[in-house]
């Protein structure tokens, strides 16, 4: 790692003393030239305070801007395309990235992409990258995601320069934490992720020599990875997961990714999950006649909804798809009801869910519209 810091520095300062054409020479202050790599919403947000930063005043602090990108076959376009085209802003294919050697320093938010060294020596201040975590907790694809999954009660962001070869181990330049709201969706965290990142970086740039002259190693202790989302990690295990366990499933992935499992062989999926009161569950016979096997179903009228028993508990969930979307009330008179007529003899835990179980070899999501951006947050 010294002999790639030297040869990066060295780098650095030959482009830094460089007169040769098409060589631009080093500046010490702002305005830089940046080019953006970037893909998401998230990336989007970034990228909106590049352009932001271009605006003509004494303190300019950007005043040229590109922007790299991944082609995409998704009928809406990637945002960050959609955003730099609305912004009539130069684009890139990767792994077309334009003549890099004008430019003062890379940006790089939810790309996806490791950058080569001989790309990231093109740079003389290098590539920064804008990581929606407090490294060194949550390295990888998907840190908001396991920020909720886990429960986690503060998460962050982390301005660090990239390194070639492996994710999310460079040294710190900047990071700056966030108290989790109560019940935040990954939805909801990203959004304030994706603004604390992107007035963080601007801040970075407003004084990136000092800042990189300042920067840091990551600790070794407290390292946690965060691994891609894969359809796998929807399916709700019933007698092992908690009914805390099953919302923050629901809250991080939810939106995008409804949670599964399985109905009389069929695979359903729960919708608009709510945490059940201990007043609610007395008040229901269904509920306190021994319906202990987790997966036990009924329904609660007043609050019209399905209540279903897991570990240590029960969760509440609105509306479920099978077949179609039906609310709970539907899905109780359609089926469950039906099923307790016909069946009034045999034990009420045969009326139940079961945990369905896919490969975790599952092919992981990719290019959706919100998940997205928690599965590319790797550079």
């Amino acid at each position: 790692m010294r002999g790639w810091a030297l040869r990066a520095w060295r780098g650095g300062w030959r482009r830094g003393q460089a007169t040769v054409a098409g060589e631009a020479q080093q500046r010490e202050k702002p305005p830089w030239r940046v080019l953006f790599f970037g893909t998401d919403a998230f990336a989007a947000q970034t990228l909106g305070a590049l352009h932001a930063a271009r605006d003509p005043g004494p303190r300019l602090l950007v005043d040229h801007l590109e922007v790299v990108t991944l082609p995409s076959q998704l009928p809406a376009g990637l945002p960050v395309k959609n955003y730099a085209d609305q912004l009539q802003l130069p684009v890139h294919l990767w792994p077309d990235v334009g003549s890099c050697e004008h430019f003062d320093v890379g940006v790089v938010a939810s790309f996806g992409h490791l950058l080569s060294e001989d790309l990231i020596l093109k740079f003389p201040y290098g590539v920064l990258n804008v990581h929606p975590s407090y490294l060194p907790r949550w390295r990888g694809p998907a840190p908001i995601v396991h920020t909720v999954l886990n429960g986690d009660a503060v998460a962050g962001v982390t301005i660090m320069q990239i390194r070639p070869k492996r994710f999310d181990v460079g040294p710190i330049v900047q990071q700056e934490r966030l108290d989790v709201p109560a019940s935040c969706s990954s939805k909801e965290l990203e959004s304030l992720l994706s603004k604390l990142g992107a007035n963080l970086l601007i801040a970075v740039l407003q004084n990136l020599p000092e800042c990189l002259r300042n920067k840091r190693e990551q600790p070794k202790e407290g390292v946690t990875f965060a691994p891609k989302v894969t359809v796998a990690m929807s399916c709700i295990q019933w007698e092992e997961q908690t009914p805390e366990q099953i919302l923050r499933m629901h809250r991080a992935l939810g939106v995008t990714m409804p949670l599964q499992t399985l109905w009389m062989g069929t695979t359903v999926k729960l919708l608009d999950f709510v945490e059940c009161r201990i007043s609610l569950l007395c008040s229901d016979r269904l509920v306190t006649e021994n319906r202990t096997i987790p997966g036990s179903v009924s329904y609660h009228k007043q609050s019209q909804m399905l209540v279903i028993r897991c570990k240590d508990g029960w969760v509440g969930a609105k509306a479920i798809v099978f077949k179609k979307k039906l609310s709970a009330a539907d899905f109780y008179n359609g089926y469950l009801h039906p099923w307790f007529q016909q069946n009034s003899k045999m034990p009420l835990e045969e009326c139940r869910f079961q945990t369905l179980k896919l490969a975790t070899a599952k092919k992981s999501l990719k290019g959706g519209a919100a998940l997205h951006v928690h599965n590319t947050q790797q550079y």
